[in-house]
Protein backbone atom coordinates (compact mmCIF):
# COMPACT_ATOMS: atom_id res chain seq x y z
CA UNK A 1 0.00 0.00 0.00
CA UNK A 2 1.36 3.42 -0.98
CA UNK A 3 0.90 6.13 1.64
CA UNK A 4 0.67 9.79 0.72
CA UNK A 5 2.94 11.21 3.40
CA UNK A 6 1.91 14.84 2.85
CA UNK A 7 -1.78 13.96 3.10
CA UNK A 8 -1.21 11.86 6.22
CA UNK A 9 0.76 14.69 7.84
CA UNK A 10 -1.96 17.20 6.95
CA UNK A 11 -4.60 14.89 8.45
CA UNK A 12 -2.71 14.69 11.74
CA UNK A 13 -2.07 18.44 11.81
CA UNK A 14 -5.77 19.07 11.18
CA UNK A 15 -6.49 17.45 14.53
CA UNK A 16 -4.72 20.31 16.29
CA UNK A 17 -6.90 23.37 17.03
CA UNK A 18 -5.70 26.62 15.50
CA UNK A 19 -5.20 28.02 18.99
CA UNK A 20 -2.93 25.10 19.95
CA UNK A 21 -0.78 25.59 16.85
CA UNK A 22 -0.43 29.31 17.57
CA UNK A 23 0.41 28.58 21.22
CA UNK A 24 3.04 26.03 20.20
CA UNK A 25 4.61 28.42 17.71
CA UNK A 26 4.68 31.21 20.29
CA UNK A 27 6.37 28.95 22.83
CA UNK A 28 9.16 27.84 20.51
CA UNK A 29 9.72 31.24 18.89
CA UNK A 30 9.86 32.81 22.34
CA UNK A 31 12.43 30.18 23.30
CA UNK A 32 14.66 31.31 20.46
CA UNK A 33 14.51 34.88 21.76
CA UNK A 34 15.35 33.62 25.23
CA UNK A 35 18.61 32.22 23.88
CA UNK A 36 19.54 35.81 23.00
CA UNK A 37 18.40 37.18 26.37
CA UNK A 38 20.27 34.43 28.24
CA UNK A 39 23.44 35.37 26.38
CA UNK A 40 23.00 39.11 26.98
CA UNK A 41 22.18 38.60 30.66
CA UNK A 42 25.29 36.46 31.19
CA UNK A 43 27.40 39.03 29.33
CA UNK A 44 26.11 41.93 31.44
CA UNK A 45 26.73 40.00 34.68
CA UNK A 46 30.28 39.11 33.64
CA UNK A 47 31.06 42.69 32.66
CA UNK A 48 29.61 43.98 35.96
CA UNK A 49 31.85 41.64 37.96
CA UNK A 50 34.85 42.97 36.06
CA UNK A 51 33.96 46.63 35.72
CA UNK A 52 32.96 47.17 39.36
CA UNK A 53 35.92 45.20 40.69
CA UNK A 54 33.79 42.51 42.36
CA UNK A 55 35.81 39.70 40.82
CA UNK A 56 39.12 41.08 42.08
CA UNK A 57 37.62 41.60 45.56
CA UNK A 58 36.46 37.99 45.71
CA UNK A 59 39.98 36.87 44.79
CA UNK A 60 41.52 39.13 47.40
CA UNK A 61 39.14 37.79 50.05
CA UNK A 62 40.04 34.20 49.12
CA UNK A 63 43.75 35.02 49.44
CA UNK A 64 43.19 36.51 52.89
CA UNK A 65 41.37 33.41 54.09
CA UNK A 66 43.91 30.80 52.95
CA UNK A 67 47.31 30.43 51.34
CA UNK A 68 46.30 27.27 49.49
CA UNK A 69 45.80 27.99 45.79
CA UNK A 70 43.40 25.06 45.59
CA UNK A 71 41.23 26.36 48.41
CA UNK A 72 41.44 29.90 47.03
CA UNK A 73 40.07 28.66 43.71
CA UNK A 74 37.34 26.66 45.44
CA UNK A 75 36.30 29.66 47.56
CA UNK A 76 36.32 31.99 44.57
CA UNK A 77 34.19 29.53 42.56
CA UNK A 78 31.63 29.34 45.38
CA UNK A 79 31.40 33.15 45.56
CA UNK A 80 31.26 33.48 41.78
CA UNK A 81 28.53 30.85 41.42
CA UNK A 82 26.38 32.28 44.21
CA UNK A 83 26.70 35.86 42.99
CA UNK A 84 25.96 35.07 39.33
CA UNK A 85 23.02 32.86 40.37
CA UNK A 86 21.51 35.67 42.41
CA UNK A 87 22.04 38.27 39.68
CA UNK A 88 20.57 36.00 37.01
CA UNK A 89 17.69 34.76 39.18
CA UNK A 90 14.97 37.09 37.79
CA UNK A 91 15.46 35.73 34.27
CA UNK A 92 15.80 32.17 35.59
CA UNK A 93 12.54 32.32 37.54
CA UNK A 94 10.68 33.78 34.56
CA UNK A 95 12.13 31.31 32.10
CA UNK A 96 11.99 28.19 34.24
CA UNK A 97 8.91 28.82 36.38
CA UNK A 98 6.44 31.48 35.24
CA UNK A 99 6.80 30.86 31.51
CA UNK A 100 6.55 27.08 31.88
CA UNK A 101 3.34 27.51 33.92
CA UNK A 102 2.02 29.99 31.39
CA UNK A 103 2.25 27.39 28.63
CA UNK A 104 1.01 24.50 30.77
CA UNK A 105 4.27 22.56 30.96
CA UNK A 106 5.09 22.93 34.66
CA UNK A 107 3.39 21.11 37.54
CA UNK A 108 5.46 22.30 40.51
CA UNK A 109 4.51 25.03 42.92
CA UNK A 110 7.21 27.57 43.66
CA UNK A 111 8.55 25.80 46.76
CA UNK A 112 9.39 22.45 45.11
CA UNK A 113 10.67 24.27 42.02
CA UNK A 114 12.98 26.32 44.20
CA UNK A 115 14.10 23.13 45.91
CA UNK A 116 15.22 21.72 42.55
CA UNK A 117 17.06 24.97 41.82
CA UNK A 118 18.94 24.66 45.11
CA UNK A 119 19.80 21.04 44.32
CA UNK A 120 21.13 22.11 40.92
CA UNK A 121 23.13 24.87 42.57
CA UNK A 122 24.74 22.43 45.00
CA UNK A 123 25.55 19.95 42.23
CA UNK A 124 27.10 22.77 40.20
CA UNK A 125 28.99 23.96 43.27
CA UNK A 126 30.70 20.58 43.65
CA UNK A 127 31.14 19.45 40.04
CA UNK A 128 31.82 22.91 38.64
CA UNK A 129 34.21 23.57 41.51
CA UNK A 130 36.22 20.43 40.75
CA UNK A 131 36.48 21.33 37.07
CA UNK A 132 37.44 24.93 37.88
CA UNK A 133 40.17 23.81 40.29
CA UNK A 134 41.66 21.41 37.74
CA UNK A 135 41.52 23.93 34.88
CA UNK A 136 43.18 26.70 36.87
CA UNK A 137 45.81 24.20 38.00
CA UNK A 138 46.51 23.42 34.34
CA UNK A 139 46.69 27.10 33.39
CA UNK A 140 49.18 27.83 36.18
CA UNK A 141 51.48 24.86 35.49
CA UNK A 142 51.40 24.22 31.73
CA UNK A 143 52.59 26.64 29.08
CA UNK A 144 50.28 25.39 26.32
CA UNK A 145 47.41 25.33 28.82
CA UNK A 146 44.69 25.65 26.21
CA UNK A 147 45.52 22.24 24.70
CA UNK A 148 45.56 20.46 28.06
CA UNK A 149 42.54 22.46 29.19
CA UNK A 150 40.60 21.17 26.19
CA UNK A 151 41.68 17.60 27.01
CA UNK A 152 40.56 17.95 30.63
CA UNK A 153 37.20 19.40 29.60
CA UNK A 154 36.57 16.63 27.07
CA UNK A 155 37.42 13.99 29.68
CA UNK A 156 35.06 15.72 32.09
CA UNK A 157 32.24 15.52 29.49
CA UNK A 158 32.80 11.77 29.05
CA UNK A 159 32.87 11.11 32.80
CA UNK A 160 29.66 13.08 33.30
CA UNK A 161 27.98 11.10 30.52
CA UNK A 162 28.89 7.91 32.38
CA UNK A 163 27.87 9.09 35.84
CA UNK A 164 24.77 11.19 35.16
CA UNK A 165 22.21 8.38 34.65
CA UNK A 166 23.15 6.61 37.87
CA UNK A 167 24.24 9.41 40.21
CA UNK A 168 22.81 12.74 39.01
CA UNK A 169 19.35 11.99 37.66
CA UNK A 170 18.22 10.47 41.01
CA UNK A 171 19.07 13.76 42.72
CA UNK A 172 16.08 15.36 41.00
CA UNK A 173 13.78 12.40 40.29
CA UNK A 174 12.94 9.04 41.78
CA UNK A 175 13.92 6.26 39.37
CA UNK A 176 12.50 2.79 39.92
CA UNK A 177 12.30 -0.44 37.87
CA UNK A 178 9.23 -0.59 35.64
CA UNK A 179 7.11 -3.64 36.38
CA UNK A 180 4.28 -3.55 33.79
CA UNK A 181 4.96 -6.52 31.45
CA UNK A 182 2.71 -5.03 28.75
CA UNK A 183 5.10 -2.08 28.49
CA UNK A 184 8.35 -3.88 29.25
CA UNK A 185 7.91 -6.72 26.74
CA UNK A 186 7.75 -4.68 23.48
CA UNK A 187 10.57 -2.37 24.63
CA UNK A 188 12.91 -5.23 25.54
CA UNK A 189 12.13 -6.97 22.24
CA UNK A 190 13.08 -3.80 20.36
CA UNK A 191 16.23 -3.49 22.47
CA UNK A 192 17.36 -7.08 21.86
CA UNK A 193 16.63 -6.83 18.14
CA UNK A 194 18.90 -3.79 17.93
CA UNK A 195 21.78 -4.93 20.10
CA UNK A 196 20.97 -2.80 23.12
CA UNK A 197 22.09 -4.62 26.32
CA UNK A 198 19.11 -3.61 28.44
CA UNK A 199 17.76 -6.07 30.99
CA UNK A 200 15.47 -3.74 32.91
CA UNK A 201 13.33 -0.76 32.02
CA UNK A 202 13.14 2.10 34.51
CA UNK A 203 10.52 4.74 35.12
CA UNK A 204 11.06 8.30 36.36
CA UNK A 205 8.56 10.45 38.26
CA UNK A 206 8.85 13.39 35.87
CA UNK A 207 5.21 14.33 36.43
CA UNK A 208 6.16 16.11 39.66
CA UNK A 209 7.93 18.71 37.52
CA UNK A 210 6.39 18.78 34.04
CA UNK A 211 3.56 17.58 31.81
CA UNK A 212 5.99 16.58 29.03
CA UNK A 213 6.30 12.97 27.87
CA UNK A 214 9.85 11.69 27.47
CA UNK A 215 12.20 8.71 27.54
CA UNK A 216 15.94 8.23 27.27
CA UNK A 217 18.55 5.59 26.57
CA UNK A 218 21.59 6.80 28.46
CA UNK A 219 24.91 5.74 29.91
CA UNK A 220 27.64 3.43 28.70
CA UNK A 221 28.46 -0.15 29.70
CA UNK A 222 27.25 -0.95 33.22
CA UNK A 223 25.59 2.49 33.55
CA UNK A 224 23.49 2.01 30.40
CA UNK A 225 19.74 2.12 31.04
CA UNK A 226 16.39 2.77 29.33
CA UNK A 227 14.18 5.17 31.30
CA UNK A 228 10.59 6.14 30.55
CA UNK A 229 8.79 9.05 32.20
CA UNK A 230 5.62 8.39 34.15
CA UNK A 231 3.89 10.99 31.95
CA UNK A 232 4.53 8.86 28.90
CA UNK A 233 3.39 5.72 30.72
CA UNK A 234 0.23 7.43 31.98
CA UNK A 235 -0.77 9.46 28.92
CA UNK A 236 0.81 7.58 26.02
CA UNK A 237 -0.73 4.67 24.16
CA UNK A 238 1.39 1.52 23.69
CA UNK A 239 2.12 2.75 20.14
CA UNK A 240 3.27 6.14 21.43
CA UNK A 241 5.49 4.58 24.07
CA UNK A 242 7.17 2.30 21.52
CA UNK A 243 7.64 5.16 19.05
CA UNK A 244 9.19 7.50 21.63
CA UNK A 245 11.48 4.82 23.06
CA UNK A 246 12.40 3.74 19.51
CA UNK A 247 13.57 7.28 18.79
CA UNK A 248 15.78 7.22 21.90
CA UNK A 249 17.14 3.81 20.91
CA UNK A 250 18.11 5.41 17.61
CA UNK A 251 20.39 7.83 19.42
CA UNK A 252 22.08 4.93 21.20
CA UNK A 253 22.44 2.53 18.25
CA UNK A 254 23.57 5.27 15.86
CA UNK A 255 26.29 6.24 18.37
CA UNK A 256 25.02 9.78 18.71
CA UNK A 257 26.54 10.18 22.21
CA UNK A 258 29.98 9.33 20.81
CA UNK A 259 29.41 11.48 17.73
CA UNK A 260 28.45 14.27 20.10
CA UNK A 261 31.70 13.75 21.99
CA UNK A 262 33.65 13.92 18.71
CA UNK A 263 31.74 17.02 17.62
CA UNK A 264 32.25 18.80 20.92
CA UNK A 265 35.92 17.80 20.98
CA UNK A 266 36.37 19.97 17.90
CA UNK A 267 34.25 22.71 19.43
CA UNK A 268 36.15 22.55 22.74
CA UNK A 269 39.64 22.55 21.19
CA UNK A 270 38.76 25.46 18.91
CA UNK A 271 37.12 27.20 21.85
CA UNK A 272 40.20 26.92 24.06
CA UNK A 273 42.37 28.17 21.20
CA UNK A 274 40.03 31.16 20.84
CA UNK A 275 40.06 31.64 24.61
CA UNK A 276 43.87 31.67 24.70
CA UNK A 277 44.05 34.31 21.94
CA UNK A 278 41.16 36.46 23.18
CA UNK A 279 42.32 36.37 26.81
CA UNK A 280 45.79 37.51 25.80
CA UNK A 281 44.34 40.44 23.84
CA UNK A 282 41.77 41.36 26.48
CA UNK A 283 44.20 41.24 29.41
CA UNK A 284 46.74 43.35 27.51
CA UNK A 285 44.10 46.04 27.11
CA UNK A 286 41.96 45.84 30.27
CA UNK A 287 43.84 43.54 32.66
CA UNK A 288 45.31 46.33 34.77
CA UNK A 289 41.99 48.21 34.87
CA UNK A 290 40.18 45.12 36.16
CA UNK A 291 43.08 44.20 38.50
CA UNK A 292 43.60 40.81 36.84
CA UNK A 293 47.15 39.46 37.09
CA UNK A 294 47.01 36.95 34.27
CA UNK A 295 45.26 33.88 32.85
CA UNK A 296 46.01 31.91 36.04
CA UNK A 297 44.35 34.49 38.30
CA UNK A 298 40.91 33.36 39.53
CA UNK A 299 39.66 36.92 39.02
CA UNK A 300 39.85 36.24 35.27
CA UNK A 301 36.91 33.81 35.44
CA UNK A 302 34.14 36.32 34.51
CA UNK A 303 36.19 37.42 31.48
CA UNK A 304 36.79 33.80 30.47
CA UNK A 305 33.08 33.02 30.86
CA UNK A 306 32.18 36.07 28.78
CA UNK A 307 34.53 35.10 25.96
CA UNK A 308 33.34 31.49 25.99
CA UNK A 309 29.70 32.59 25.89
CA UNK A 310 30.44 34.82 22.88
CA UNK A 311 32.15 31.90 21.15
CA UNK A 312 29.27 29.49 21.88
CA UNK A 313 26.65 32.06 20.86
CA UNK A 314 28.31 32.58 17.49
CA UNK A 315 28.40 28.79 17.03
CA UNK A 316 24.67 28.43 17.72
CA UNK A 317 23.79 27.74 14.04
CA UNK A 318 26.50 25.05 13.87
CA UNK A 319 25.27 23.39 17.06
CA UNK A 320 21.65 23.58 15.91
CA UNK A 321 22.59 21.92 12.62
CA UNK A 322 24.27 19.06 14.48
CA UNK A 323 21.25 18.62 16.76
CA UNK A 324 18.78 18.69 13.86
CA UNK A 325 20.85 16.10 12.01
CA UNK A 326 21.01 13.58 14.85
CA UNK A 327 17.35 14.13 15.75
CA UNK A 328 16.28 13.47 12.17
CA UNK A 329 18.39 10.30 12.09
CA UNK A 330 16.85 9.16 15.38
CA UNK A 331 13.37 9.89 14.02
CA UNK A 332 13.97 7.67 11.01
CA UNK A 333 15.51 4.93 13.12
CA UNK A 334 12.68 5.09 15.66
CA UNK A 335 10.05 4.76 12.94
CA UNK A 336 11.82 1.76 11.47
CA UNK A 337 12.41 -0.04 14.76
CA UNK A 338 8.99 0.58 16.31
CA UNK A 339 6.88 0.41 13.16
CA UNK A 340 4.53 2.88 14.82
CA UNK A 341 4.25 5.95 12.53
CA UNK A 342 0.82 6.88 13.93
CA UNK A 343 2.10 6.49 17.47
CA UNK A 344 5.01 8.78 16.63
CA UNK A 345 2.66 11.39 15.15
CA UNK A 346 0.30 11.13 18.10
CA UNK A 347 3.15 11.59 20.58
CA UNK A 348 4.42 14.63 18.67
CA UNK A 349 1.01 16.27 18.65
Amino acid sequence: MIINVDAATAAWMAKMPVEAVARSNAYFEGGYWLQLWDFLCAAVISLALLQFGWSARMRDLAEKLTRSRLLQTAFYWACFLLLTTVLGFPLTVYEGYFREHQYGHATQTFGPWMGDQIKGLLVNLVIGGLLTIVLFGVVRRVRVWWIWGAAVTELFVIVMMLLAPVYLMPVFNKITPLEDPKVIGPILRMARANGIPAREIYQMDESKQTTRMSANVSGIGSTMRITVSDNLLRSGSPEEIQAVVGHEMGHYVLNHPWKGIEFFLIVIVAGFAFLNWSLTCSLARWGAKWNIRGAGDTAVLPLAMLLVSVYMFVLTPVQNTFVRTVEQEADMYGLNVSRQPDGFAQAAI
